[in-house]
């Protein structure tokens, strides 16, 4: 269920553009829903549909997700950086890191590495998408992940950059396929599935590449004899993506052409993922599945 009226999507942006503007004052539920000129309940209300956040739970996560770049782009004091980003102190500052992303602030910079790191935009700057991807837009999170191996069948496609794409009919036909197989070997897939795009290998002018339905290699028995694809070490945003599958696309052209230029990161030739878990049921407006892009962060790249 999404905000119904423009005037409500309107005032909800409102607030988020306030929010994102003054992250190192005082952001209480009270005073936004003043601002908001809605009862502290309908603010709550409003803005978890229009977001899928409570009110504090955003500015908790944008406070953090500043605090997590600050940590790796700069070498300034943790309590400098606590107070810049609206903690009252180091302390309520350190146990509130720990809960979001497992570590201290300090384990997290020896790390160098961005992890569960929350990156929402100002709609000041950049409209979220419109009608129900819009819930999307708002959870981009920053994930790196070490190399890994998975087990599946590929098959070329051509994607979305293409001038005659295939990539609607071709992967769910490499999906069956790969459903077949295991049938065939009487086995069954219920955890984690991943598809992996290797836009690494696109080849002009149709812009294709291998497509991979896979499983972790982890979970996969040895009889199944499935081939085995190597993933790189990347770095990636990952995009929620809510309700039937058909509304991807439209949700990756958003976040290529409005979210990435504005960023500060920039998108890289890799390989993609798309996450499925139990979450993901077909054709449901409460489906959920996540894609990954490979990114790097504008300052950290040659000449960047």
């Amino acid at each position: 269920m999404q905000p119904h009226s423009n005037e409500q999507l309107a005032r909800v942006e409102r607030v988020l553009s306030y929010i994102h503007g003054n992250l190192q004052e005082p952001l209480t539920v009270a005073s936004l829903a003043a601002r908001s000129r809605w009862s502290r309940w309908q603010l709550q209300r409003t803005f978890a549909l229009a977001t899928g956040f409570s009110v504090a739970s955003y500015v908790r996560r944008l406070r953090l997700g500043r605090a997590a770049e600050l940590l790796l782009c700069t070498d300034q004091r943790q309590l400098d950086i606590a107070l810049s980003c609206g903690f009252d102190n180091e302390i309520s500052f350190n146990r509130c890191f720990r809960q979001v992303f497992g570590c201290a602030p300090g384990v997290y910079r020896r790390r160098g590495q961005r992890s569960n790191l929350l990156v929402s935009t100002n709609p000041a700057r950049l409209r979220p998408p419109p009608g129900p991807l819009a819930k999307g837009s708002f959870h981009i999170r920053i994930e790196t992940l070490p190399s890994f191996w998975v087990a599946g069948v590929s098959d070329t496609v051509c994607g979305l950059d293409s001038p005659n794409p295939d990539f609607a009919t071709r992967v769910p036909a490499i999906w069956r396929r790969l459903d077949q197989h295991l049938l065939g070997r009487s086995l069954r897939h219920g955890g984690v599935q991943l598809g992996v795009l290797v836009v690494a290998d696109a080849s002009a002018p149709e812009y294709s590449f291998p497509y991979w339905a896979a499983l972790p290699a982890d979970s996969v028995p040895e009889h199944a004899a499935l081939p085995f694809l190597q993933v790189p070490a990347q770095t990636y945003a990952v995009l929620p993506h809510f309700g039937p599958i058909e509304g991807l696309a439209a949700l990756l052209q958003w976040f290529i052409d409005c979210w990435l230029p504005q960023s500060g990161y920039r998108g890289l030739s890799g390989h993609d993922l798309e996450r499925y878990d139990a979450r993901y049921v077909p054709g449901s407006v409460n489906s959920y599945m996540e894609y990954w892009v490979p990114i790097e962060s504008a300052a950290d790249a040659p000449n960047g």
